[in-house]
């Protein structure tokens, strides 16, 4: 689960990242919509796949409420869903260390 959840997470940001293009070429430059069109569904069913994915790993792993709230509240700033994955695949190694 814990690996399904990182290539979810690293998704997400990429489709941030696909968005928040798009947005720059439809509000700022104004010559289309497209990337917004194709990003915005794709970066829709990531954020849902990726919330799922935190719900998953915490039954898994044991997460306290507080880190799945604070894992959920990073799939809205941009790219911290990846910063939130990568925090915890460190405390998991630590733990099993």
């Amino acid at each position: 689960m814990l690996r399904w959840f990182r290539v979810v997470a690293v998704a997400e940001a990429c489709s941030w990242a696909g968005l928040l293009v798009g947005m720059f070429f439809k509000y700022v430059t104004e010559t289309g919509e497209l990337g917004v069109k194709v990003f915005g569904p794709i970066h829709g069913a990531l954020f849902v796949l990726y919330a799922l994915g935190v719900i998953l790993s915490a039954r898994e792993a044991g997460w306290s409420r507080g880190t799945v709230v604070l894992g959920l509240a990073c799939a809205v700033p941009p790219f911290t869903s990846v910063w939130f994955e990568r925090r915890m695949a460190a405390r998991t190694a630590a733990a099993l260390a």
